[in-house]
């Protein structure tokens, strides 16, 4: 199912509706609503691409926090003979 959106914003505002677009995907990345895939999908972009451009956005392309990730490499290592 897909949704389309209607937004009007100001006429002195510069900002492309492609910036517009991946903005929204990117925040809905981050907000955990959207898959990578999903996310570059509703972009417009492949995979690869929306993942490099994350970071213009404020969005980290990890959902975890620092904490959570060096647990999940604390916990592969005692896994490692």
């Amino acid at each position: 199912m897909e949704m389309h959106l209607t937004l009007t914003m100001p006429e002195m505002t510069d900002l492309h509706p492609t910036d517009v677009q991946i903005f929204t995907a990117a925040k809905l990345y981050e907000a955990q609503k959207l898959s990578l895939g999903q996310a570059a999908e509703a972009a417009g972009l492949s995979k690869r691409t929306f993942a490099e451009l994350l970071g213009r956005y404020g969005v980290s392309l990890f959902s975890q926090n620092a904490e959570e990730l060096e647990s999940d490499i604390r916990n592969a290592r005692q896994l490692l003979p």
